[in-house]
C-alpha cells in the first residue's frame, strides 16, 4: 500500500483507502445495515481519542499528568481522517468524487475560496 517515503500508492490516498475499505470488507464480522452503522460509529471512537491525547498532551488530568505528545495528537487527528474516508467510501463508491465536490463547495463559501 504504500512505500517507504511515506508516500501512498501512486500518491492518491484513495487507492489506499480503497484498499483499506476491502480489507475491512472482507474480515467484518457483523455486515449489512448493522456493520454500515457499525462503522459509522467508529468514527466517535476515533474522535474521542483525539480528545484523549489532547487531553493527555497538556496535562489536564491531574492524576495522570501528560500522558501524550503532540504527535500523538497528530496521529489520532489522521486516524479520525482516514476513519471518516473509509466510512465515505463504505457508503458510496464513488467517494472519491463525493468528497471532491464537497470539499470544493466548502472552499467555494470560505473566504479565501
Amino acid at each position: 500500500m504504500s512505500d517507504n517515503t511515506g508516500g501512498t500508492r501512486a500518491d492518491d490516498p484513495w487507492n489506499t483507502i480503497d484498499d483499506l475499505w476491502k480489507w475491512l470488507e472482507a474480515d467484518q464480522p457483523v455486515g449489512g445495515r448493522e456493520g454500515l452503522l457499525l462503522r459509522m460509529l467508529k468514527l466517535s471512537e476515533e474522535v474521542g481519542e483525539v480528545a484523549e491525547a489532547v487531553i493527555g498532551a497538556i496535562g489536564q488530568n491531574p492524576r495522570k499528568g501528560v500522558t501524550h505528545t503532540w504527535d500523538d495528537v497528530e496521529a489520532e487527528l489522521c486516524d479520525v481522517v482516514i476513519t471518516a474516508m473509509v466510512a465515505l467510501r463504505t457508503l458510496t463508491p464513488e467517494a472519491r468524487e463525493v468528497f471532491g465536490r464537497h470539499l470544493a463547495r466548502v472552499a467555494g463559501r470560505s473566504p479565501g475560496g
